[in-house]
This record gives C-alpha cells, structure tokens and sequence, in this order.
C-alpha cells in the first residue's frame, strides 16, 4: 500500500512516513524534556501495564485506556505516554499508512489542545503536522481520514499553551496558521466537511482580526485567509447550484445538527467572529499565563470522532463564511473597528474575485449579498476614512463586476449616491419628499454617529424646519474622496456596453432613474473646473480628465457600434422606446399632479395614461396607477385619496393591497408605507373606516366586527406613536394596551397573544410612514422598498448593442460635445488634446450615422471658435502686407498668418475641422456659416487657394479678387475702349496703393507664415470647395443662405448702419452715402454665384436667395463700389443662363433683366459691357426662352440701355442686326417687331446726338460712317428698319388683319424713319427719306388705297410731322450745308405720294383738307429761303401734281366736287404762285350756283 501511494504523496520527501513520524516524535518530545515540568514527569504504571496485565490474564481497571486512542491527556505524564504508545505501535510496522490516520495523530493533537503545553511544544507539534503533510502522510484514500479532519480541526480551532515570550508565541500562531493552509490546500482539503471548514477558517479570521496580535502575525493570518478564500470560493465553478442549494436545505433540517448550531451560532445573533475577542483586547495583563487561537463563535465540538459519516464540504460552509464576513461590514455595530472590517473588506473582494460571476448561480449566495451585502457596503461606501473607502470601493467595484445582472437597483442606488457626493443637486425649495438615494445619504436624527464610518448626505431642504443635526451630514466629496469616487466610477464604466446598458435598464424602465442621461450630464459639467470641490489643482485636473475620459469612451464605443460591431437585440425595439416615451409623459403628469392634482390627472388623462381600459371602472384605473408610479408624492397622495369626494378612489386603492391572512398590525404597516397619512382627524377617520372595511372583508381570524378593526387600527397608530416617539418619556407597556382595548372586540376582549403579537410587532419595528423619517430608520425603510422592487424588476440586462444608440446620442449630445471643445481649448497635455480631437471625429461619425445635422454643426461651431480664424470686425481696408519669394513661391506675410503660425492649438483644430467636413460636408447645416468665415479671413490675408479667388468673367476670361483699391476715378471714356469696368479697377485702381507703406518682415514672421501655409494646405480647402459644388440639396440651400447672410452683414445691413452713423454725425455730402471697396463682399459674392453656377440641376431652391442678395444690391448701386455692381450685374446674367434651362423659372430671367435695365445711368454706363456680353450668350443659347411681347421689351429695354457706352452698343447692335438679318426673317414676329425697330431707332438717334455733339464741341470733320462706328451702327440701323417692310406680308399671310398690320407694324416703321429723316447725322437723314420714299411708293406698303384715314394717316403721322421738322431754324442748324437738300428730298417725297395715295382715278374721298396741307407746306418750304434750291424746285414739283390731279379728272368741270376743289387750289395757289394755275390748267366755266369752298387751315409763318 505504501507502494501505492509512494509515488503520488511523497513527492517533498524521498525518505519513508515511518523515518518522519518517528522524527517528528521525537523532536516534539525533546522540547517536552527540555521543560523542566516535562522533564520531572515519570509514567504511570497504570498506564503502562495496562497492555500487560491484559495480555497476561490480569484484571484491569475499567477507567485505564490508551492515550493515543483516547487523544486526550490530561496531565503531562499521559501527554508523553501517548507518544511512547505511538512509537511501540509502529515500531514493527513496515507500511505505518495501514495503521488509522487518527492513531497516528492522537499524540500531537493532545499535546496542540492541552493548556498544558508550551508555546516552544505546541509549536513542535504544528510542525510535525505541517511535515506530514508534505511528506503525504494525509492523502484521500487514508485510513479514518474524516474523523482525523475532524480531530484537527477542533484541534487547531481550540488549541491552548502557556504563554512565553511574545515573538515565539506568534511563531506558534504562526504555525496553526500554515497547518490549516496545508488541510484546504492540500490533497484531503476536498475531503473536509463543512463544519471543519468553518472551524479552520474562523480560526484564521479571528487571528487576523485581533488587534492584541503583531501586524506581521495579522498580516500573514490574513493573507493566508485570502489563499483559504480563493480555494473555497473558487470550488463554486464545480459545484451544481441545484444540488447544493438542497444539501443546504437538508443541513438547516437536521435535528439539533452540529452544522447548523456550529456554521450559524455566529450569524444566529448578528455577531461576527471578531466579536468574541473583542472585549478581551483591553482584558490581557501581564500575568496572563496562557496563549490560545482566538476561539471562534461556536461551541467546541467533542473531541470524539463523529459517530456520523460527514460529507464533503459546500454550500453551507460557504454561505457561512459570506454570512460572518458580511456581518462584520455592518457600520452600525459598533463591536468591530475599522480595522476590522478592512480584513473583512478585503476578504469579501477576494471571495468575489475567485467565484467571479458563479456567485449568481447559487440563489442563497446572491439574496445575502443583495441584500446585507450591497446593503452595508453602501454605507461603508460613505466613510470618512480614507481606506475603509478606497477599500470598499474596491469590493463594490468587483462585485458589480461579477454580479452585475443580479444588481440592477443596487446598482441605480450606488450610481445615484456617487453621481449625489460628486455634484450634489441642489433640491427645489419646498421638496420634502425623498429619493430613496437621499434616504441612504442621511443619518438617524436619534442615533451617534460613528466616527470612522458616518452615515451622511446632502441635506434636505425643509423651509420649514431646520435640521436637527446638521452635523451628520456629510459634505459633498472632495479631494482624494472625490478622485477615488470617480476612478471607481471610471473602473464600474468600463464595459463596452455600460452606457447601452444604463440606457435600456434605467432610462427605459417606467420605475427608475434616467441613469444614462443622469451620468452623461454629470461627466460633462464634470470637465469644467469645480472651485467648490477643493483638494490641490493636480486632483481637481485629474478628476476632469477622468470625467472626460467617460465621455469620451461613451462616444468611441457608440462609433465603433456604428461602424458595425454590435450585438444582436432579442427584446422587440419599439416595446422599449414606447417605455422611454411614455415614461416622458408620466414623469411630467405626476409632477403636475404633486404640484396640483387635478391638473396632474387631466394631464394624464388627456395622453391616455390613465382610463384606458372600458372594462375598467375609473377609480380602479387611477388606483392602479397611483399605487404602481413610485414618482407620486406619498404626502400629495395621503391628501388626496382622504378627501370626500374620493371615497370610491380610496376603497379601489386598498383592494389593491393583499390583506388576506396578515396580522392587523402588518396590513396596517403595508397601507402606512405606501401614502403619507394626513394630519386632519376627518381625512384620518376616512382612511381609517376604508381600511377597517377592506380587512375585514378578507375575514381575519379573532376579530368579530368592522368597528373593531377600526379601533385597533387607531391604537396601532398610537401605539407607534408611543412607542417610537424621542418626545415621549415614559412608553405604554403591554398591559396598558391590553387594558385600553378591553371590551371593543364587539363587546368581547382580544385574546393576550394577540394583543402580545400586535405590541411585540410594534415595539420592535416601527411602522415608517413615507416622507416621515430620514437616517437610518428611513434607509432601513427606503431598502425595504429597494428588495421589494427587486423582486419585480427583473435581472440587469446586457448586450453591446446598437439599437438604442440614435436615441441616446440625440439626448446626449450637446453637452458631449461642449465638454469635449472645452477640454481641447483647455487642456494642454497632449494625450487628451489628441483624445478630444478623436472625440470630435467621432461625433462627427454618429453625426452623419444618424443625420443628424445640428450634432454636425456643433462640432463645426465649436472647432471653429478654437482655430481663431474667425472674423472679428468688419474692416474693408486690407493693409499692405509684404509679399516675398520663398522657393519660388510667393507668400504675404500678414498679421494672421504670423500669429496662426504661432497658434498650434488652433493650427490643430482647423486640420482637424476640414479634415471633419471634408466628405461630411452633407450633413452640415449651420455650420456654414463659420466656414465661409474662415475662407473670408483667409482670403483677405491671402491664404486661400489662388482657384476659390477668381472671378468668371463674360470678357477676359477668369481674374483674382483684388484686395485694395484707392480711390478710383469714375470719368466716363471718351472714345471707345476695349477694357471693361473690371480691368480698369485691375489696372489701377484696386491694383496698386501707395496709402502706406509695406512693412518688413523678419524671419520669425517668415516661418510663422509658412507654418500657417503648411497648415492650411493641410486642410485641403480645395478638395472642400469641390465637394461644396457636389452637395445635396438640403446642405446646398444651407451653404447658399450662409453665405448670403455673411455677404449681406458686408453690404446692405453694414451700409444701413453706417449710412445711419453719418447720417447722425451730418457729415453727409450729397445726401448718399457710399460704401468703400470691400473685397470680403466680392469674395463671399462671387463664391456664391459660384456654387449656384455649378450645380444647376438645384437652381430652384438656390436662386431665391442668392436674387434676395443681388436685387438688394442693385437696388441702390450707386452706394456700392463699382467693381461690386459690376460682380452683381455679371452674376445676375450667369445665373440667368442657368434659369434658361428651366421653364418653370422663365419669369425671373425678365426679373432680372428688368431690374439691370433699370439701373441709374451712371451704373449703367459703368457695366454695359458686361451687361451685353451676358445677354449675347443667353440669347445665343436660348433665344427660344423669349416668347410674348413682353419679355421681348424687356430685352430691348436692356439694349438700349448700352447704347451710351461705345463698346457694349456695338454688341448690343450686333444682337438687333443678327434678329432683323434676312437670314433670320423668321426671328422677327409680331411680339418683338416693334421693339426691335424702336431699338434700332434709338441707334440711329445716338448717332445723331453724337453727331451733334461733336459739332458742338469741336469745328471739325464732322463723324460720317467712314470715320465713326456710331454714326455706322446709326446708318446701318436705318437699312435695317426699312429691310423689316419684308416682315409685313408674311404676318399678313399669318392671319393678321391688313388693317392691324399696317396700324401696328406699318405706321410705326414709317415713323421712325420719318424721325430719322430729320437726324442731325447727314447719311441716316438721306438714307430715311430714301428708305421712306421706297417704302411709301413701293409694293410692301400694307396700305389699303381705298381706306382714306390710312392715307390721312400717312401724311399726318409721317410725312407732314417730317416737313415740319426740317422747316424749323433750329434742324437747319444742325447741318446747315445738308440740310437743304434733305429739305428738296422731303419735298419731293410730299408731292410723290400724295400724286401716289391721292392723285389717282377713281378718287372719290374728298381730299380738300389734305390737299391744301400740302398746298401749305409747299408754300413755307417755297419760301423758306429763296436762295435754296427749293425756290425753284417747288414750283416743278407742284407744276408735276396739278398735271397729274388734271389727268385724273380732279380738277375738271365734270362735277360740283371738282369744281369746288379746282376753287380751293386756285385760291391757295394764288397766294404764292400767283397765275400759276391758270397757266397750267385753265379755269372751268363758272356754275350758276357756287359752292362754298371749305375753310382754310391756318397756314404758319414761312
């Protein structure tokens, strides 16, 4: 058998068990001799003999027996016997393993429990029992081994010695300590049973905990404990929960079981094992001659080997020992010290530690430390001494760690109390009810606080009372409390899924705090600085970066969800989210009810919270509610359930309530803790009468009647009055009770048992009404509440899910996010500058995850305001910069340029910034505006890329925005130049000052400048003001009105305000004043346009703010520079050719050109260029986008307006000569024929005032078409007037009226080259008269010869208004050497069409009055001059129609209408030809009756 076992237990000694029990034997026996008692000792024969005698037939006393077998020794002769006894029993024994282990123990075990001993003996004795267990001397297949156990552990737990000298004394403590370590440790530690188990560790834990002891012994006592603990704890992970559970049950049946009075002798009367030696520490003296193991709070068991066969240990010997350990936390029993329960503090988180989350398996395991567990280390979590809470929070810490799903309220309760000590809220005046946290906080006004563990909070606010002991209050965290509370906090957080998890099991529950937001909120004030929170500057930085270290996981682990790894969610999502919102709704609806009932329930009501149910009466309904929310105020309730008209309300409340078979005295304790009873006497008697009626409904056993329920309810309640009140001195007892409820059981007495009952219940545990008692009576209430809700809540769920993420960042956010810009303006060090930085990537990430465009523009806003690049005054002027050559590269040197060089935070927060918008630039909104911002700043200090500074232009291309200008002069060019307004302002003005000087730059400023540069580019502004052009609609709108608002604060609001100041000051001029250059206008300006220009396809929503700007502008612009009416005016027609393409915006290109031909003319002039460039090209791409009259006014409307600047008229000619080319005859219609010949007809007027103009000014060659392009573009204009008679057939052939065509179309073409023919311009007059007489005399005339009003018309519209004109002085002068002969073709143009119109057969309208008009403008040109020409010419001409009229019978004597014409001619004739007629044709015979002759027109003056 040694064999056997050789190779398995033997591995520390290579010599045989034999060699080392006999070793061990006599070592322990050498110290007994060297005592001089031991030493005197001589063997009894009885003793000795004994074995003899028998062996020889002897009679032997019955009273003698062996000593090993006995393990006990009475005096020290029997104590060295049993040691002579061993040795004889193995000497002829080859394999000692055969022989019972209990045999080969009993010698040493008598020497370790007798008070005979010495330290130096016992101490032998110990270490022979170590080396037995090292050599394998105990191993699980051992003879009698259970009983051995048995025998050593009650051994070791009472083991006694006389005392020696200290240090050898703690050597032998020492010793029992590592006896009991090789026992659990070792091979045979599974074999122990559970009362050997609690014996063995009692003994450890009470050496550790006694103070009279060394440190090192307690240490090293503890320390073993730990390795026992882990061992223990550790053996849960083997173990089946469901059988061990049972084997518990069976140990607490057993009948008088030594388990059971053993294990829970301790924990029977609350006190920790400590508790037995701690009267003795002040009890040892100096002649105190024996040393003993501290015993344990159990009885020693009898040394005999148990008759029952013991199991293995489990369950029970470990709830025992959480049990003890817990006991001893309790701050509240003041038989442990501090020190004490730091041992046992320390204990516990090794226990948790080892069973890790196995604990929650094992249901009586969890339901002790959910309750006195978490119960006592909350308000160990409230100490004053630094290490008990360093500690506690360390095994707090640990068992949310292991036990979190079994701790959910713990859990809201501790996060609640830490969140309360960090930032204590400051309660609303008047609240009088608290939270179950506030309950926690506070001590018991009656009770003495303990010093090192004090039960504290943050006051209540009561106006109408002081607190009685202020001074048990605890203040909120500071200092080292403070940063231990938040790393603990810090450590409970750092699961992936904690904030997911908050957000599910508390904010989503009806009954429960919004933990989640609760934490957040308090995180992000947490980074700003708490000057009330004291402690040195190094913790208070601490604590913030703790706190933003919160927030910022918070966030990174919602992006790393976003990005794809989450869990599963099993729970339908929308059940949750309902909770949420509904839970919105009734946190507001109980709090108006607590402010005023009525509006509460209306409220309540009205979103269906309530009397949802029709089969539901409504008081049930309301019952329900108001007994189920935890939120109603218990003193409002008590109020309002005792009112009159809520009887019904009242009863439905107390049904709700499971009175059946409970003593009265508890069914009134479970109706008292769920409202506050009301101070009336009739709200009191309701109450009182409701329940008396609902419990005797349930038929309680002794009580015959109601009334009697009702007087017993009223006695309880004085009862608990009397008896719990600090006000009352001398308390009812049992027998003054019973004597005043004599006779009111319906006229009979209640039995004394009871009436016992009742009183017993009350004096041992008061009745606590809600709101009523604070401190530790409240808190024992308030956890009361705290399991009762356990039982209903359900397990702390968990899953790393991202579910609930959108939600909770959406409550969430701002204050996320202005702790994380606070900590990166602030902070210096660069982990957590580099860790904000990361925060705001990630919030941009969950920003654009959830679209949420407003979380987008925060993080935009607040980086910006750290880059310092924005704008911070309005100045227009840009000073003079230095500009240098730097490796080919041209850089200015500005004042931002240089101190952003020196800025590296805000170098930072700009990369960082457009690293964030670029490819997020969607999902900004506001944000906008900043960003243009910047670009303004950079721009004016030259840092922008050179492609966000041009400018597009309809003549030269694209050109950089300039930044200066001096003061430009705006004299109108005399001749026609090629340049427009724009490179006039490139030229000089805006491109060279001399209003101050440059000045230098030095080195430091040159590196600062390219630092900025390297910065800058690493922004990659570019690749954003690409994406800016690819955005969609929404963020495109947002960019768009951003812009316009910055460009209007430039302009128009910045004119009015200045406008305003000078108006004030009276230091206006001419009334109007002007804005100087302002480049940041053109640039925020042409940036706009910009965007609109390249994304076309959004125009609609676009175009109404950016002509909100310009119409703005153009409004009033001559108060604007030139340059930015002419950036206005060319913006308005790029757009205009984006509008083409849309027909639904048709109507706002006329707008617009509308708005440009209505510009002053000083403007006008200033951009005609630009203005006829941009028609030109919308004409040329989309002429068909003209289509009514209207439209097309506007358009030539437009023209003309260019007509005074040289170089634009000759474009603007261009477009009139292209629309009336024959090549284009289609162009031409009836909407556009007018305009387009009043157009051309204003042409050839400008030449003609040129002309004069010219010869106003100066004697010399006059302008002709040879030597002037206006007097050519006039020319051409006439040929291009008289070329449009084509158009009239072809909209006869369209259908119009010949009479509408020649009215409409006709008669106005006439009269413009009848104005013509009087124009100064000497080729456009002859080429009028030409055109005019080809017209009136030719085939295209629409006229109709038989309608004489359109004859009269001719003459009186055309003809005659001409010959008017040219007669007078001042026409003559215009050109007095062509003049006459332009007289001479107009008075042969008269006379040929009125022989063409007129003098024809078959004339029958009577022509007298038209005639003699022409008679008289005949006369006056006659006799204009007599030296023209015409002196002689009109006679011929004359001499030619009266021929003519002759020839067609107007003048004969065939009828009385010729006749009385022939009179009416000879008369006028004769007035300046006289004879002249006579001589032509000669006068008919006279008619016996004349015809008068009709009256004469007055003929003017020659």
């Amino acid at each position: 058998m040694a064999a056997a076992h050789q190779g398995s237990y033997y591995a520390t000694f290579s010599v045989s068990a034999k060699h080392i029990l006999l070793s061990e034997i006599l070592s322990v026996t050498s110290v007994m001799r060297k005592n001089s008692r031991w030493a005197l000792s001589t063997p009894s024969f009885t003793t000795r003999d004994s074995a003899l005698a028998s062996s020889l037939g002897l009679r032997v006393t019955k009273g003698s027996s062996n000593a090993y077998a006995s393990g006990h020794g009475s005096t020290e002769q029997e104590l060295m016997t049993g040691f002579q006894d061993l040795k004889r029993l193995v000497k002829d024994v080859e394999d000692i393993h055969s022989l019972p282990l209990s045999t080969l123990l009993s010698p040493f075990l008598a020497i370790i429990r007798s008070p005979l001993s010495t330290g130096p003996i016992t101490s032998a004795a110990l270490t022979a029992l170590h080396n037995f267990f090292l050599c394998g001397l105990f191993y699980p297949e051992a003879i009698s081994l259970q009983s051995s156990l048995v025998e050593l552990s009650s051994a070791l737990s009472s083991c006694k010695f006389e005392a020696s000298d200290s240090s050898g004394d703690e050597v032998t403590l020492l010793k029992i300590m590592t006896v009991i370590h090789d026992a659990m440790s070792g091979s045979v530690g599974t074999s122990l049973g559970d009362i050997e188990i609690c014996e063995m560790l009692e003994t450890v834990l009470t050496t550790s905990c006694q103070m009279r002891l060394s440190e090192i012994l307690r240490r090293s006592a503890e320390g073993t404990m730990h390795q026992l603990v882990r061992i223990v704890f550790a053996r849960l992970h083997e173990f089946d929960p469901e059988a061990e559970e049972q084997k518990l049950a069976d140990a607490s049946d057993l009948e008088g079981g030594e388990m059971k009075m053993r294990v829970s002798a301790s924990s029977a009367q609350a006190i920790p094992p400590s508790a037995a030696h701690a009267s003795e520490e002040g009890e040892g003296t100096e002649d105190q001659q024996t040393a003993e193991v501290p015993p344990p709070d159990v009885e020693e068991p009898p040394p005999d080997t148990p008759s029952v066969l013991r199991l293995q240990y489990g369950l029970p010997s470990i709830l025992e020992l959480l049990r003890v350990l817990i006991n001893i936390l309790d701050p509240n029993d003041q038989a442990h010290t501090d020190s004490t329960r730091l041992t046992a503090l320390r204990t516990v988180n090794v226990a948790f530690e080892a069973a890790g989350a196995r604990i929650c398996a094992f249901p009586a395991l969890s339901s002790l430390i959910l309750d006195q567990g978490c119960k006592y280390l909350f308000q160990l979590a409230r100490s004053d001494h630094p290490v008990v809470l360093q500690t506690t929070l360390r095994v707090i810490a640990t068992m949310f760690e292991t036990m979190r799903p079994k701790l959910k309220l713990q859990q809201e309760l501790f996060l609640a109390f830490t969140i309360d000590r960090l930032a204590p809220p400051a309660p609303p005046p008047g609240t009088k009810n608290a939270t179950l946290t506030q309950k926690a906080l506070t001590s018991s006004p009656r009770g003495t606080p303990i010093p090192s563990t004090p039960l504290l909070g943050p006051p209540e606010s009561d106006p109408d009372k002081i607190p009685a002991t202020p001074r048990l209050l605890v203040s909120p965290a500071r200092g080292d409390t403070r940063e231990m509370l938040l790393e603990t906090l810090s450590q409970i957080s750092r699961h992936p899924s904690f904030m997911v998890d908050l957000y599910i099991n508390y904010d989503c529950d009806m009954n429960c705090e919004n933990m989640f937001e609760r934490l957040i909120e308090f995180a992000s004030k947490g980074i700003y600085p708490a000057q009330s929170m004291g402690g040195h500057d190094y913790q208070q930085r601490n604590a913030q970066y703790l706190c933003l270290d919160l927030i910022l996981s918070f966030v990174g682990r919602m992006t790393v969800r976003a990005e794809g790894a989450s869990e599963a969610w099993s729970v339908p999502l929308e059940q949750l989210q309902d909770t949420k919102s509904k839970k919105k709704l009734i946190l507001t609806g109980t709090t108006r009810f607590n402010t005023k009932p009525k509006t509460g329930l209306a409220f309540l009501e009205e979103n269906k919270l309530i009397y949802n149910d029709p089969d539901e009466s409504r008081p049930l309904s309301l019952a329900k509610f108001l007994k189920s929310s935890a939120r109603i105020d218990k003193r409002v309730l008590g109020d309002y359930l005792s009112k009159p008209d809520n009887i019904e309300l009242l009863k439905a409340f107390m049904t709700l309530m499971d009175f059946k078979g409970k003593l009265v005295a508890e069914a009134l304790r479970e109706m008292l803790e769920t409202f506050r009873l009301p101070g009336e006497a009739q709200q009191i008697n309701r109450i009182t009468e409701t329940f008396a009626e609902v419990y005797f409904a349930t038929g309680p056993e002794e009580i015959k009647s109601q009334d009697a329920v009702y007087v017993l309810a009223y006695s309880i309640i004085m009862l608990n009055t009397d008896q719990h009140s600090p006000q009352i001195r001398k308390r009812m007892t049992l027998e003054d009770y019973t004597r005043n409820l004599k006779g009111v059981n319906d006229g009979s007495d209640f039995s004394p048992e009871f009436l016992s009952s009742i009183y017993e219940s009350i004096r041992k545990r008061e009745i606590v009404m809600p709101e009523e008692h604070t401190g530790q009576l409240g808190f024992e209430y308030a956890w009361k509440e705290l399991l009762a809700r356990t039982q209903q809540t359900g397990d702390f769920l968990t899953c790393n899910t991202s579910a609930f993420d959108a939600d909770m960042f959406k409550a969430v956010w701002r204050p996320v996010l202005s702790a994380i810009a606070y900590a990166f303006i602030t902070f210096e060090d660069d982990y957590i500058i580099e860790r904000a930085i990361a925060g705001f990537r990630q919030c941009a990430t969950l920003a654009r995850h959830f679209n949420m465009p407003d979380v987008f523009d925060y993080v935009v806003i607040s980086l910006s305001q750290a880059t310092s690049l924005l704008s911070e005054s309005q100045s227009s002027q840009v000073p003079n910069y230095p500009v240098l050559e730097v490796d080919g590269q041209s850089i200015t040197v500005s004042s931002l340029s240089v101190k952003f060089g020196t800025n590296f935070k805000g170098q930072l927060a700009a990369v960082v910034l457009f690293n964030i918008v670029n490819g997020n630039a969607n999902a900004l909104r506001e944000g906008w505006t900043q960003i243009f911002e910047m670009f303004q700043t950079l721009f004016l200090h030259s840092l922008l890329p050179i492609r966000m500074l041009q400018m597009e232009d309809f003549l030269g291309g694209s050109s950089v925005i300039p930044l200066r200008r001096s003061q430009p002069t705006r004299t109108a060019p005399r001749s026609d130049g090629l340049l427009s307004a724009l490179s006039s302002y490139l030229m000089t003005p805006y491109g060279s000052s001399t209003d101050a000087l440059v000045p230098d730059a030095t080195d430091s400023d040159v590196e600062n400048t390219l630092c900025t540069i390297d910065c800058i580019s690493t922004c990659r502004l570019d690749e954003l003001y690409s994406q800016i052009m690819q955005l969609e609609p929404e963020a495109l709108v947002s960019a768009v009105r951003a812009l316009e608002a910055l460009a209007h604060e430039r302009t128009v609001a910045r004119l009015k305000l200045e406008s305003d100041d000078v108006a004030t000051a009276g230091a206006s001029q001419d009334g109007q004043y002007t804005l100087p250059y302002d480049p940041a206008s053109v640039f925020l300006l042409e940036t706009m346009v910009s965007i609109a220009r390249q994304t076309p396809q959004y125009i609609e929503e676009v175009w109404p703010i950016v002509f909100e700007h310009l119409s703005a502008l153009l409004s009033t612009p001559t108060q604007y520079s030139v340059l930015l009416n002419e950036r206005a005016v060319v913006a308005l027609l790029r757009l205009c050719l984006v509008l083409s393409e849309r027909h639904t915006l048709r109507d706002q290109i006329y707008l617009s050109f509308d708005l440009l031909a209505r510009l002053p003319p000083t403007v006008a002039s200033a951009i005609a260029e630009q203005v006829v460039a941009g028609l030109t090209l919308i004409l040329q791409q989309h002429r068909e986008i003209i289509r009514s009259q209207t439209e097309w006014n506007v358009v030539f409307a437009l023209l003309r307006s260019t007509i005074s600047h040289p170089e634009a008229s000759r474009h603007s000619f261009d477009i009139l000569a292209g629309l009336a080319a024959e090549s284009n005859e289609q162009v031409v219609t009836p909407d556009n024929f007018l305009g387009l010949v009043n157009a051309l007809d204003e042409f050839a007027t400008a030449a003609g005032i040129a002309v004069d103009a010219q010869q106003q000014g100066r004697r010399t060659q006059s302008l002709a078409v040879a030597n002037s392009p206006i007097v050519e573009r006039g020319r051409k204009a006439i040929d291009l007037i008289a070329d449009l008679k084509k158009c009239w057939q072809r909209f006869t052939e369209s259908g119009l009226q010949r009479n509408q065509v020649w009215r409409q179309f006709g008669l106005p073409l006439l009269s413009s080259l009848g104005r013509q023919a009087s124009n100064t311009s000497r080729e456009i007059r002859h080429a009028s008269v030409v055109h005019l007489q080809r017209i009136l005399l030719g085939p295209h005339l629409p006229l109709d010869q038989g309608n004489h009003s359109q004859v009269e018309e001719t003459f009186n519209r055309v003809i005659f208004p001409l010959l008017d004109e040219l007669l007078k002085q001042q026409v003559l002068m215009r050109d007095p050497m062509g003049m006459p002969e332009t007289r001479l073709r107009a008075s042969a143009l008269l006379c040929k069409a009125f022989m063409q119109f007129e003098a024809r057969e078959g004339q029958t309208a009577d022509i007298r009055v038209l005639w003699i008009q022409v008679l008289d403008l005949l006369d006056r040109l006659m006799h204009v001059d007599r030296r023209d020409q015409l002196y002689e010419a009109v006679p011929e001409s004359l001499k030619n129609v009266l021929l003519v009229m002759n020839a067609t019978g107007l003048l004969d004597d065939r009828g009385e209408r010729q006749i009385a014409l022939w009179a009416a001619t000879h008369e006028r004739i004769e007035r300046f030809l006289p004879g002249f007629l006579d001589e032509i044709i000669p006068a008919p015979p006279p008619k016996p009756a004349a015809v008068p002759a009709p009256a004469q027109p007055q003929v003017p003056p020659s």
